[in-house]
């Protein structure tokens, strides 16, 4: 199972000396991937108190808050890494151009020398769609014919396709992917994403910040039925695990547990999701105090200095498992 662990850009921020830092002590212990996440925009929070993206709750950042641009910073990223998989950690495909994100994850693919991986969804964020310039609604059918289209164009020459959404008459983008295609993984678990994971993903990373075996299996059983009745192998379907953190955004599940906060808890649920099948785990630190683990706001003029003691909880986390749990293969 490989190990990975989110790139902490929030905290971060524009500081390229902590960034490069983080990114080859990651790789020196072995960690096999980094995830990045995406936003666009962020609101200013004063001005619209009232707006409520996610099922009717508080959205987790604002205007405030670092986002690097994923395909730039892996542009970067490849430069200073040489085995790090580069994955998003969660694109939100349907509001960009699928013909631009075809080719700027092929170029990322390029320069890295075919380490990148893409997690995507829909996203829940209608003020950047709006800024975007693309229909918040169809986002759900903008991101099926994405799949199709991403994928012709990373593996053909010349591609013509005609869509509800899209138009690609005798054209190709150059150069393409060293992975053809790049993998395309689905972020999610909504009835939904689970079909379209059976159907088309190559891999599967949902959140479950309330962890329920119950719960993942009934979940993996839709993938796995899904599959079959696309013809596809269930067994080809890759599964990202993680260390979740508190959101009050969801409800515990029946028979939920909270997120781990010890180092022995963490380990215990990377086992647990060893069993359930996981191909992938995502790592956080909670165990070390190290503050917010996936959003988190710097205070101005403070210089955040956590990469030495960040990286020593990820060191610990290795140090603690089979040494075959990290091999990053």
């Amino acid at each position: 199972m490989k190990l990975g662990t989110n790139l902490p850009e929030h905290l971060i921020g524009a500081d390229h000396g902590a960034l490069a830092a983080f990114l080859a002590g990651a790789e020196e212990l072995g960690y096999g991937y980094i995830t990045v996440g995406d936003h666009v925009l962020g609101v200013d929070l004063s001005v619209r108190p009232d707006w409520r993206p996610f099922f009717g709750k508080t959205p987790l950042y604002d205007y405030r808050m670092a986002w690097h641009e994923p395909f730039v910073l892996f542009g970067f990223l490849a430069s200073i890494t040489t085995t790090l998989e580069l994955c998003t950690g969660i694109l939100i495909a349907p509001q960009r151009q699928t013909a631009l994100l075809a080719k700027q994850a092929a170029e990322a693919d390029v320069l890295s020398g075919g380490r990148v991986r893409l997690v995507i969804a829909s996203g829940y964020n209608d003020v950047e769609y709006e800024a975007l310039g693309v229909p918040f609604g169809k986002r759900g059918k903008i991101i099926e014919e994405q799949v199709e289209l991403l994928r012709l164009l990373w593996t053909r020459d010349v591609v013509d396709y005609d869509g509800a959404f899209h138009k690609v008459s005798a054209a190709g983008i150059n150069p393409l992917p060293i992975q053809r295609p790049i993998p395309l993984w689905f972020g999610g678990q909504s009835p939904a994403v689970l079909r379209r994971v059976g159907r088309v993903g190559d891999g599967w990373f949902p959140f479950y910040p309330y962890f329920s075996k119950e719960r993942v299996r009934a979940d993996l059983d839709v993938i796995h039925e899904s599959a079959r009745d696309a013809g596809r192998d269930p067994l080809g379907i890759g599964l990202e695990g993680a260390i979740y953190f508190d959101s009050k955004r969801f409800d515990m599940l029946p028979g939920g547990r909270l997120p781990p906060l010890s180092l022995d808890e963490c380990v215990d649920y990377a086992q647990l999701w060893k069993k359930l099948g996981a191909t992938r785990y995502w790592v956080t630190a909670p165990w070390a105090n190290l503050g917010p683990e996936e959003t988190g706001l710097r205070r101005p003029g403070v210089k955040w200095n956590g990469v030495d003691a960040r990286l020593e909880a990820l060191r610990s986390f290795v140090d603690a498992i089979a040494p075959d749990f990290s091999d990053g293969t």
